[in-house]
């Protein structure tokens, strides 16, 4: 079996990974590109890739924190330009990384050990020390816009459990559109599918064209949406989905907004 059809399951996730670390969907794309790149012109990277899951989300965090330390200097030229274009002055901390791989990537503490390269019991330090950066960062008003009355309920639930503020619910793209007329919100989680038959995707670009405010999209489906066809979102959580994943993704959004939410 040839190296893209053994990494093809896990891409789009890998994508949503690399999006989270950089903040920003180009440059979480262009992560995952040179990756791919520098493994076709280096054959140990191309056998250590078809290791699986684990080895691919390994060498995605690796070749990010080489690039965050101006080290990523193994990659052919073209990945190398790429890759310079990733040298941002606000890295996500590896506490928040461990959060990330636990909660939004599902992956068990020994299997998030394994890809940062330390302990079990280290993993387990960094995930609290992110809960605890999380717990200190500035509150947001949020808008949710989810169809479902228990989800949306769950929902309101998790972000008041962390010191923010649910300044409106919708469900529907008209009720969203109107909410903000009353409502600035600094974060918006948005189910994909709402219950007129709108879109959630189109009711964020209407939010959009008049806010600047990062969204968490919430979908079944997240692969359906991470096809590198179209402009996609840089924030999504998978459902089922846990508190832990919410709280994660909530954290990761809101500290590539707020400078002040840095640790």
């Amino acid at each position: 079996m040839s190296l893209g059809a053994q990494l093809a399951p896990h891409l789009p996730y890998a994508r949503r990974y690399a999006r989270a670390l950089c903040g920003d969907q180009p440059a979480g794309d262009t992560l995952v590109v040179a990756l791919l790149e520098a493994a076709l012109d280096q054959p140990d990277l191309r056998n250590r890739l078809r290791g699986g899951r684990i080895e691919l989300y390994r060498a995605l965090g690796q070749l990010w924190r080489d690039i965050s330390a101006g080290e990523a200097t193994a990659l052919p030229k073209g990945a190398a330009e790429k890759a310079a274009q990733l040298r941002l002055s606000r890295i996500t901390p590896l506490s928040r990384q461990a959060l990330l791989l636990t909660t939004v990537e599902d992956f068990t503490t020994e299997q998030a050990a394994e890809i940062l390269g330390t302990s079990p019991l280290d993993v387990r330090t960094l995930v609290a020390n992110a809960l605890s950066d999380i717990a200190r960062d500035t509150s947001a008003d949020v808008m949710i816009i989810e169809d479902e009355p228990l989800i949306s309920m769950q929902l309101e639930d998790i972000v008041r459990s962390q010191g923010h503020r649910v300044c409106a619910t919708a469900a529907t793209r008209t009720q969203a559109v109107q909410a903000i007329a009353n409502c600035r919100p600094g974060l918006v989680l948005a189910d994909i599918q709402l219950a007129d038959g709108s879109s959630g995707i189109d009711a964020v670009e209407d939010i959009q064209a008049m806010i600047d405010v990062p969204v968490i999209f919430i979908t079944a489906y997240p692969e359906r949406l991470l096809t590198g066809t179209k402009v996609e979102p840089t924030w999504l959580i998978t459902k089922p989905f846990s508190e832990a994943s919410v709280v994660a993704a909530m954290a990761q959004a809101l500290f590539f907004r707020e400078p002040a939410s840095l640790s």
